[in-house]
């Protein structure tokens, strides 16, 4: 279940926030003669925008064949990836991202988002502490761990319940928990 921040502010329905793109990747596609031309980085955060995944990710390659060591291109094709459902892409480019910039908490944030997907909730938990580590302040990795708490603790008390079947004393407690926890959850899906 992820919340991907798409670059206008939209984005579907789930609990952990994926960074799109920077603040400032608007601009155009196309200025008027003799106006500026838009950066690769706002033209594809502009195809994004626009719906036009492939074109994304078509400039985004263009440009990172003459520019392979820029940063802020690359996070884009790995968020591009992952909004074409290409996550077996998206993460080796996270993880390249992570090695060769331990400081940029967007990609640890995103990787952690994947692998949440995935269901390996200790590593999304692991990837959230260390961008919270590279970037104390990074408000989207904190609210994103606390919304992997929750579901943590809702599938520690899925399992509790269902290993204390036997016993209908512990177990209705738990089933308390499990349906406020469950609550919790929906109501944090339908947040803004």
């Amino acid at each position: 279940m992820l919340l991907l921040a798409a670059l206008a502010g939209g984005a579907p329905a789930g609990a952990l926030a994926q960074e799109a793109a920077p603040a400032g990747a608007a601009a155009g596609l196309s200025a008027p003669a003799g106006a500026p031309v838009a950066s690769p980085a706002a033209q594809v955060a502009a195809k994004l925008r626009s719906g036009d995944k492939a074109g994304a990710l078509r400039v985004a390659e263009e440009y990172l064949a003459t520019h392979p060591r820029d940063a802020q291109m690359r996070f884009l094709r790995a968020v591009v990836l992952t909004d074409l459902n290409r996550t077996a892409e998206a993460v080796p480019v996270l993880e390249a991202l992570i090695e060769d910039f331990p400081e940029l908490p967007e990609s640890y944030n995103n990787l952690a988002v994947i692998r949440a997907g995935q269901g390996q909730l200790p590593a999304a938990e692991h990837l959230l502490q260390l961008a919270i580590a590279a970037q104390p302040s990074y408000v989207t990795a904190r609210e994103n761990l606390g919304d992997l708490y929750v579901s943590m603790a809702a599938a520690q008390y899925e399992q509790a319940a269902r290993l204390g079947a036997n016993n209908s004393a512990d177990n209705a407690a738990i089933v308390r928990k499990l349906t406020l926890v469950r609550e919790l959850g929906g109501r944090l899906r339908g947040a803004p």
